[in-house]
């Protein structure tokens, strides 16, 4: 007979994006349905849109609302890098941080055994140290974006090249308007973890993996990749979720391009009217969502009328998953956000690679490498891509077969949720063995 353990308390605490929010969420569900207490922190806004948390993990799963400070220059009601334009995430990460006090309060209360964090959180450590709770630290990116930011950290603290760490940005290791850089907050929270979980598996990145597991003193644990269920995603109350199927049950099989840059991505005036040319030159159907900092484009405008009823631009939350799972759709253009390329691959649909930041640009050479998609071009002088550049990408995705059956194939291992869940088992079971004695 299996031993039985003692079910733990666990708090679950991700950064304010819901790239973050929506895997984090994941996790905590998957936890929960191994019997354990979870309690997943974030902001009232952010809290109130999340998907329903299912029946039968209710009693499980508590949601707890920490309001965030105001602070100047941050928008009201502003709790989440979806509400904001990417020169103002400083300014959110400034008010998260003042969730120190709060959060400390209610871990003094609660005492749970585990505390699974983000990169952000610099300041924890002592008061978990403190209470003695042991803390996870959970990436959202892909192994290769690990490895690709632990490289550039190394490269910044030794003057050393990598040809991958050099699509990192500087600004992540600059003091921003928060106080801190992106670097400092990285480094402290991994260092103070006992664990580090990966969003990845051994089927997609092995060897990626094993170099994450070589760079760290400690257990770095994949979770396998947590893949959406498309039950949870439709279970929420959305109005508009008729208008976008009725739309797409009008285009013809695999004729739709998909369009989504995700939440912290906002586009120049140039790149915007670049990707809009660029699908209409394409001349496919296309449905784009649009985060709200790029809607006062004249362009926008135009293209809607040039393309003759061709495509819909959507201005709110959009169901991802369930998009790119209906049979119009047969493209996703795509930043390369770690989360984006799961739920494109969840449900075999290949990829047009636009990457603009961080690790999207090492998520698009290990898609590219993979066949599933195809990268748009940017000049190597400058780094730009072109209308011209984009339509051509968009045109061998949707016109060549092989993408689609490579994206299908994949979908055997990015959507089998078996798989994933021994990844999830194995996780739960190292909290459960590793369970800290809770101070008093």
């Amino acid at each position: 007979m299996a031993e039985q353990r003692e079910k733990l308390h666990i708090v679950v605490f991700p950064w304010l994006a819901f790239g973050h929010i929506g895997p984090y969420f994941e996790l905590a569900k998957l936890i929960a349905q191994k019997g354990h207490k979870i309690s997943f922190i974030s902001t009232p806004r952010n809290i109130h849109r999340l998907p329903k948390v299912p029946e039968n993990l209710q009693p499980l799963v508590d949601l707890i609302e920490l309001p965030l400070p105001r602070v100047d220059k941050l928008p009201e009601n502003a709790e989440a890098t979806m509400d904001i334009p990417h020169h103002l995430i400083p300014y959110l990460k400034l008010a998260f941080d003042g969730l120190q006090q709060p959060l400390a309060k209610f871990l003094e209360r609660c005492k749970p055994h585990w505390i699974i964090y983000d990169f952000a959180p610099y300041w924890l450590p002592p008061t978990t140290s403190k209470l003695g709770i042991s803390c996870i630290s959970f990436c959202i990116f892909s192994a290769s974006g690990m490895t690709t930011f632990f490289e550039f950290i190394r490269r910044t603290t030794s003057g050393s090249e990598s040809s991958w760490s050099k699509d990192i940005p500087e600004e992540h290791n600059e003091s921003n308007e928060s106080g801190v850089s992106d670097v400092f907050r990285v480094l402290t929270t991994s260092d103070a973890a006992q664990v580090i979980a990966s969003r990845s598996c051994m089927e997609i990145e092995g060897e990626a993996l094993k170099v994450c597991k070589s760079m760290y003193s400690k257990p770095v644990i994949p979770v396998g990749l947590l893949p959406p269920s498309l039950q949870f995603s439709e279970d929420r109350n959305d109005e508009n979720l008729d208008t976008i199927l009725n739309w797409l049950g009008k285009q013809e099989e695999g004729s739709v391009m998909y369009v989504a840059f995700g939440s912290e991505v906002t586009l120049s005036d140039e790149d915007f009217t670049e990707i809009s040319m660029g699908i209409e030159m394409s001349g496919f159907p296309f449905f784009w969502v649009l985060k709200m900092q790029n809607t006062s484009k004249v362009e926008l405008q135009d293209l809607i009328v040039n393309n003759s009823g061709k495509g819909l631009v959507w201005r709110r939350w959009a169901p991802q998953v369930r998009i790119l799972a209906h049979k119009s759709v047969g493209g996703f253009l795509t930043h390369c956000g770690w989360s984006s390329v799961i739920e494109s691959l969840q449900v075999g649909c290949p990829l047009v690679m636009l990457p603009f930041q961080i690790e999207q640009f090492v998520n698009a050479r290990l898609m590219e490498e993979k066949r599933v998609g195809v990268k748009v071009q940017r000049s190597e002088d400058d780094g730009k891509f072109t209308r011209e550049s984009l339509a051509n990408a968009l045109r061998s995705v949707m016109l060549e077969k092989t993408y689609r059956s490579e994206a299908e194939e994949m979908s055997k291992i990015f959507g089998d949720k078996e798989l994933h869940q021994k990844y999830i088992d194995e996780f739960v079971e190292h909290m459960e063995i590793h369970r800290p004695a809770i101070k008093d």
